[in-house]
């Protein structure tokens, strides 16, 4: 019986592995004189179909991964409603000169607060992290919340980041000096969140907040001569009000309409600060189809802040969504002006490339601005479509001091 057994497995595996016992032959041997032969003379072959048959099996498995990404790529670009939230992950290098060498994480969800409503416009959230070389670290949330019949939205932004950062000085003729270049670091936590209702179709009013704690290490006295403060610990409570006009066909990637955004923020005493002071933060951008798969867009956006605003949150050039290219904050006044208008064509299926000019000017007043200093940028940028309406965006920009490149999700306006 043993030796019976042995004959059949060894059949068995010879067939799997693709015909070792040819049917016709194996048929006419008898069972005991073969599982003789096979048992006391000839094992090796059963370990060869064995291993052969174990490389099959891992070769099958690498396979049905990679189609298993290939899949998941591929379905990813379209929303799936049978989902509460259609969440997708993409990580990827990245570099820019603010921070170094690094490796970037994103995650972008869709979803209908009402799910039986379909022409409710899409809700999204978009989870980020990055780390580079320079040690850098962060950490965000940010996301834009429709409620049903779009009675109210609730935008809100959150990240944390720790960042070996440079500094300049206040203004433009600090930031235009290379030899004031000083090394510092920081930690910032800052949040933001909007709530706001329908007054009449496309206009919303509401309230506003935001929170900001920035820690400072390493501020040497070169730092402290440059920015005239020997403070490490910046806090601002704010709140205020915040008007909007949204006309937008799709908030992530609009392809027409307006945008009129205009917050009011107020940092009184009575909320902890230690300074007070108000912003007033514009943003005006529109969008418009060209030609085939091409949109033009345009944006304008200024921040004015008053009174006795900290140097950590004064009004900075650079960044991922304007000016990308400059290092962030090496360019910082009290108050900003900037303004980019940006092509973006769709290629073929999910690919597809944008080229921007841009411009920024940094003063402490109206009365002290001189538009000589406008700084000026342009770059381009390739874009992949990681989910429907949701790019992942690889952009390179030009300045007046280099080259910056960036790894981010979602267009930058």
């Amino acid at each position: 019986m043993r030796t019976k057994r042995i004959f059949a497995v060894v059949v068995a595996l010879g067939l799997v592995a693709g015909n070792v016992w040819p049917h016709d032959i194996a048929s006419d041997i008898d069972v005991e004189t073969s599982a003789e032969v096979v048992a006391e003379q000839e094992p090796q072959p059963t370990l060869a179909v064995a291993d052969s048959v174990t490389m099959a099996a891992d070769t099958v498995k690498k396979q049905n991964f990679f189609k298993k990404v290939g899949a998941y790529f591929k379905r990813s670009n379209h929303f799936d409603p049978s989902k509460k939230i259609d969440f997708g992950v993409i990580g990827g290098p990245f570099y820019a000169s603010a921070t170094g060498v690094g490796i970037g994480l994103v995650a972008s969800g869709l979803y209908r607060i009402d799910r039986n409503d379909v022409t409710l416009p899409l809700s999204n959230v978009s989870i980020f992290a990055n780390v580079a070389t320079s040690g850098m670290m962060a950490l965000g949330v940010r996301g834009n919340n429709v409620f049903p019949r779009e009675r109210y939205k609730l935008d809100y932004t959150v990240y944390f980041y720790t960042f070996p950062s440079k500094i300049w000085g206040v203004g433009y003729d600090a930031g235009n000096i290379d030899d004031n270049e000083r090394n510092y670091s920081r930690i910032k936590f800052e949040a933001k969140p909007r709530f706001l209702w329908r007054v009449f179709d496309n206009a919303y009013v509401g309230p506003v907040a935001n929170f900001q704690y920035v820690k400072m290490t390493d501020l040497n006295d070169d730092v402290i001569g440059l920015v005239g403060s020997a403070e490490k610990n910046f806090m601002a409570v704010g709140a205020g009000v915040s008007l909007n006009y949204d006309s937008r066909d799709v908030v992530t990637n609009a392809s027409r309409g307006w945008l009129f955004q205009l917050d009011q923020l107020f940092m009184p005493a009575f909320f902890g600060n230690d300074d007070k002071y108000m912003v007033t933060d514009l943003t005006v951008a529109t969008y418009k189809k060209a030609w085939k798969g091409a949109i033009i867009a345009g944006e304008f956006h200024s921040q004015l802040n008053f009174q006795d605003v900290p140097w950590p949150m004064m009004a900075c050039v650079g960044g991922p969504n304007r000016m990308r290219g400059y290092f962030e904050g090496r360019y910082r006044d009290k108050c900003i002006v900037e303004a980019q208008v940006e092509l973006r064509q769709h290629i073929r299926r999910r690919n597809g490339i944008t080229v921007w000019v841009g411009a920024a000017n940094v003063f402490p007043e109206f009365e002290q601005i001189r538009w000589k200093k406008t700084l000026l940028n342009g770059g381009f940028g390739y874009r992949w479509a990681f989910k429907e309406n949701v790019n992942v965006r690889l952009d390179l920009g030009f300045t007046k001091n280099g080259i910056g490149f960036a790894f981010n999700i979602n267009e930058a306006f």
